[in-house]
């Protein structure tokens, strides 16, 4: 009874499934992989490369502080792609709904009583980005449950209606005198950052914005995972036509779902433009709009992994700056992340890959196993 028992006990598991984190792991590797190659190339050393990008994002409390702080606005607007993309919809109007989360925010901080205690001014802008943005992504869910309008095509559009807006509202409202192209910058008071927390982090720009992009992942999380509306949304996502045979709304779902994903944008915008910086500047569509994919991508769609795949990206970002000491073009940088961005596209194929590892490893025991039971 004991041999059957050992027997048993060695008998291997079955081919189990891949881990999302070894294809985001997978594809980090792949990227970097590709970056040294290119470092190679132009006759340089890619470890010191490497060193200097770490050291450029986090050799002292205040890189750390910057680093965090241009992580805010991918986290944000990776959660709103991938909350989108849950429910089946390609959100790829992030740029937009941030742009208009950011001016709305950004004319408000102007005009709202300076007198206003800074607790009640922060509650009024961060509801009002949150608004904003949702209204905006409302647009596309509307057009898209009642019209059939493809999200792509709409939020393209919206973006750059978004565009056109700020160039209107910025000389109308909040024209700098000095720059004509930009906004007045706000008073510290009238942004996310606080004075105590620059003097912790050396003058950084890391604001109370950071904290919204951890809460965010945690109510995105609640609301995916543990809600009825999580699950209604998801399963919108997976197939919708069942999803209507079991009584979900599926129109109600697509306009909710691209509400709070435009939410979630609007927020970017406030942490963005009264945030990481304190004015709004005209002609320039925000490219966290689109990192916003590929942070979600790499990230797996998941809070978690957005939330970790922003601050690599967001080191990237900064520490792109300090390569031009060892001679590598900064650019390198961003080649690096387009190319990640491209294997995290082709995660599927990296996914194969790594089923049909496991899948090798599970028959060799297998044979094992079944070799020994013969004997």
């Amino acid at each position: 009874m004991k041999k059957e028992t050992a027997k048993v006990i060695k008998k291997p598991l079955e081919v189990k499934k891949v881990p999302s984190f070894l294809v985001s792991i997978s594809t980090v590797f792949l990227g970097v992989l590709a970056g040294s190659i290119l470092i190679l190339m132009i006759g340089k050393n890619p470890i010191k490369g490497f060193e200097r990008l770490l050291f450029g994002a986090f050799s002292n409390v205040r890189r750390v502080g910057n680093t965090l702080s241009m992580s805010t606005q991918l986290i944000l607007m990776g959660l709103s792609f991938s909350f989108a993309y849950k429910t089946g919809l390609f959100n790829i109007g992030g740029s937009g709904q941030m742009l208009m989360g950011g001016i709305v925010s950004t004319i408000l901080g102007h005009y709202l009583p300076s007198s206003m205690p800074k607790p009640l001014y922060v509650v009024i802008v961060v509801m009002a980005a949150l608004a904003t943005g949702a209204l905006w992504g409302l647009i596309t869910g509307f057009l898209k449950a009642k019209f059939n309008v493809h999200e792509v095509v709409s939020s393209i559009m919206l973006n750059w209606i978004a565009f056109w807006l700020c160039y209107d509202f910025i000389p109308r409202f909040v024209k700098d005198q000095a720059i004509a192209v930009k906004s007045k910058p706000l008073p510290l008071s009238r942004t996310l950052g606080t004075e105590w927390l620059r003097n912790v982090t050396g003058m950084s720009t890391l604001n109370f914005g950071f904290l919204f992009a951890i809460i965010a992942c945690i109510v995105v999380w609640f609301i995916l995972e543990k809600t009825t509306l999580g699950f209604n949304l998801k399963a919108v996502g997976a197939n919708k036509y069942c999803a209507e045979y079991a009584g979900i709304k599926i129109h109600k779902s697509i306009m909710i779902s691209m509400a709070i994903a435009g939410s979630l944008a609007g927020l970017a915008g406030l942490t963005y433009y009264c945030g990481y910086s304190n004015l709004m500047e005209m002609g320039k569509m925000p490219n966290e709009g689109f990192d916003g994919i590929a942070v979600a991508l790499l990230g797996n769609c998941s809070p978690i992994g957005v939330f970790f795949a922003a601050i690599f990206f967001g080191a990237l970002k900064m520490g792109k700056g300090s390569l031009a000491a060892t001679g590598i073009p900064t650019e390198l940088a961003d080649t690096i992340i387009a190319t990640i961005i491209y294997f995290a596209a082709t995660s599927i194929l990296i996914a194969s890959f790594w089923k049909k590892v496991f899948k090798k490893c599970y028959e060799k025991k297998l044979a094992k196993y079944e070799g020994e039971e013969k004997k």
